[in-house]
């Protein structure tokens, strides 16, 4: 038995997130897709655990997950292998032997998001699925300004949809940064941990500051309040992309 460690990406938007569901049945997942194509190669029921379990429609080109095997198939040709079995929106990039110990999410020290908005007049067609069309003026420096309060060590409750299961909403953000490309902002949010929607959340609230209804300076006093409804609202899902994972 071997335990291996393969980095994935995917276009979440056919897919009702990342995590198999027992209900309704015959919901299309990519753990579920990647399982099948996995017993495909092997065939073993083969149980994958990945970094972060990301909703529907959000997008990942850095997923990490892991999986324990009987099969001897070479660890460096897995990636071929299972993408010859899989869809064309799952395309895994690279395999590796780890030690028994490693866990694809437990194991994690930082993960990085993107979320992307397309800022144009009319959307760009090509990027219909992962930018969210907000064609609105924005105070760029203001929320720039905002961003720099999201870093640290903070209760983040505030930007924790309901139907969270965690008890403890503190996390660490290390880097919070916007920028311009095009007719496109991007926002990146890297920490140590993400709650349920929380850079959704944190775009949204940025997007509000961006907008003038949000000072940039009631950041600090949104994060205290530690209540959902001081923040914005939550953004959809298909701007959202999980770039990198590390260990």
């Amino acid at each position: 038995m071997q335990r291996v460690k393969l980095t994935v990406s995917y276009d979440g938007t056919d897919y009702n997130g990342w995590q198999i569901q027992t209900e309704p049945k015959g919901v299309k997942t990519i753990q579920g897709v990647i399982e099948e194509g996995l017993k495909k190669l092997t065939g073993e029921e083969i149980k994958v655990v990945a970094a972060g379990r990301t909703d529907a429609g959000v997008h990942a080109l850095g997923q990490v997950i892991h999986f324990d095997t009987n099969s001897s198939i070479p660890v460096e040709r897995y990636p071929k292998a299972l993408e010859s079995v899989l869809p064309k929106d799952i395309v895994p990039l690279k395999a590796q032997v780890v030690d028994s110990s490693f866990h694809a999410r437990f194991s994690a020290k930082s993960k990085t998001y993107k979320y992307t908005i397309d800022l144009g007049e009319m959307p760009q067609v090509f990027m219909r699925r992962f930018a969210y069309h907000y064609p609105f003026p924005l105070d760029f420096t203001a929320m720039q300004e905002a961003a720099k309060l999201l870093i640290g060590t903070h209760d983040f409750t505030s930007f924790c949809a309901s139907g969270s299961s965690v008890k403890d909403f503190t996390r660490t953000i290390t880097s919070c940064h916007l920028w311009r490309e095009e007719q496109f902002l991007h926002l990146q949010v890297s920490g140590d941990g993400f709650l349920y929607n929380m850079v959704r959340i944190m775009g949204g609230t940025l997007l509000e500051v961006g907008r003038g209804k949000i000072d940039p300076r009631q950041i600090t006093e949104i994060i205290e309040a530690k209540n959902r409804d001081a923040a914005g609202p939550t953004l959809p899902p298909y701007g959202l992309c999980l770039m990198k994972v590390e260990y």
